[in-house]
């Protein structure tokens, strides 16, 4: 009976352990993903990625003029 008691407490530490993990890693693949939409975006709209923010011609692009951030797609 003992071991099954302790198989059981690995068990739930396990799910805790992954539970916290899963907490901590998804705000940061969320931003990585938004990050990289907007960088496709500005390419999509013929400018390049320069210093977290959208080059044409030399010149910073608005975020609203490529990419649309209430439904997170391109312009």
């Amino acid at each position: 009976m003992k071991e099954a008691a302790g198989e059981a407490n690995l068990t739930v530490i396990a799910i805790i352990l992954i539970a916290v993990i899963a907490a901590v890693v998804t705000p940061v693949v969320n931003s990585l993903m938004k990050s990289t939409a907007k960088k496709s975006c500005c390419s999509s709209y013929g400018g390049t990625w320069e210093n977290n923010q959208c080059m044409s011609n030399g010149v910073a692009v608005s975020e609203a003029t490529y990419y649309d951030s209430e439904t997170s797609e391109c312009k």
